[in-house]
This record gives C-alpha cells, structure tokens and sequence, in this order.
C-alpha cells in the first residue's frame, strides 16, 4: 500500500490512466474526420465548465483555509481557469463562432456532468480526497489536449491562437506538480487523505470520457467536415 505522497499520486494516476480506446473524440480529430461542428461544440460546452470549475475550486479553497497548502492548490488551479477563458475565447473565433452563439448555445447533459459533479465535491467532499481525484485526471486531460491541438494545425488549419486553448492544459504549468505534490502530502500528514478519494477519481474519469464521448456522438459515420 502507498505510503509516501509520491506513492499515493502515482498509484491513482496509473489506476487512472484511460484505454487508448476510451475516448472515442480525440483519435477522430488526430485523423482529422471529426467534424468541426464537435470541436465547436467542445468550446461552447466549456464556456460553462471553465466559469463553474472557476468558481468550484475557489469554494474548494475556501474550505481549505484549515491547510494552507491545499488552499493554495486549488487558488492556482482557480487561477488557471482564467488563463483559460482567455485562450477559449480564440478557439472559438477559430471555429467561427459569434458573441450570440455562445450566448444562446444550449448544453448538452452529457458534456455538463464533469462540471456539475465537480461543483459537488467543492460541497461535500474533503477537499484533501478532491486533490488527488483531480490530479490524476489532470494527466489524462492534458494528453487528450496535446493530441487535438496537434491534429487541429495538421489537419483543420488552427493557428496558435486557435490551439492555445488546448496548448495551455497541454503543457504544465510551473509549479503545478509541486503544488499538487504538496497538497497530496498534506493531506496525508493530516490524516485527512482517505480511500474516498478513489471512489471520486473513478466518477471524475468516467464523467470526463463521458464528456468528450458526447461530443463524439456528432461525429457522421462517413467523410469528415
């Protein structure tokens, strides 16, 4: 059994790691015959993420003011989510999408879960269980974005600015895997680290599949685009 933070991390992000054939988006816009209509579908369903994970991890924080450092983990992650409103807002000029699309877009049930049971995390559960859930599916996430944003300037014609999106969750963030490694280990020093957070990362994993495989469901059967 795990008994470091080091360990403890490790062990969920490999009981964590998706089949490659888990998600049936992601190798669809790798060989560019996902339709475009999913990947602007994608940037309209975060518009809501972002502002509810945003507001999520600041509650998180909140409730973490007993261990500075976990506070401290989910403050950054807060912070991220600004950067990436900023960057969302260029994916979706690049999928030619206007201030009224967004406005009026309706959400797809099946994309909002992710969210919404994150939102109840920041509400129940010991934030110290909703680290480790999160990191390693944090993993997961960037890998996916690492691909699409490389299948979008291979295949659809992005530019930077259109891929920042996913290029900002592609690559690591200075200082995030210290944070985490840190909130992790505070969380077991305090004793407040427990089994519940596996049961939590198999919910956020399947909630994250679940995402992008709704995205998927809009993809034709036959010629891309």
């Amino acid at each position: 059994m795990a008994t470091t933070a080091t360990e403890r991390l490790d062990a969920a992000v490999r009981r964590l790691t998706p089949r490659p054939d888990d998600n049936r988006l992601v190798p669809l816009v790798a060989a560019g015959t996902a339709p475009l209509d999913a990947i602007a579908t994608l940037a309209l369903e975060q518009y809501r993420i972002i502002d509810s994970d945003r507001r999520a991890f600041l509650h998180l924080a909140q409730r973490s003011t007993g261990s500075p450092t976990i506070s401290t983990f989910f403050t950054a992650m807060a912070d991220g989510e600004y950067i990436a409103m900023s960057r969302l807002h260029d994916l979706a000029a690049a999928c030619r999408l206007d201030q009224a699309t967004v406005r009026d877009y309706r959400p797809r049930p099946g994309c909002q879960v992710y969210p919404a049971y994150l939102a109840w995390l920041a509400l129940n559960a010991e934030p110290a269980n909703v680290v480790l859930a999160l990191v390693a599916n944090f993993t997961a996430w960037g890998k996916y974005c690492a691909t699409v944003s490389h299948g979008l300037r291979t295949h659809y014609g992005f530019d930077a600015r259109g891929c920042g999106f996913f290029d900002f969750f592609a690559q690591p963030v200075p200082g995030d895997g210290e944070r985490a490694l840190a909130a992790v280990r505070a969380g077991l020093d305090s004793g407040l680290l427990t089994e519940a957070a596996d049961h939590y990362g198999d919910l956020v994993l399947s909630y994250e599949l679940m995402f992008w495989n709704t995205l998927a469901d809009l993809a034709p059967a036959g010629p891309a685009r």
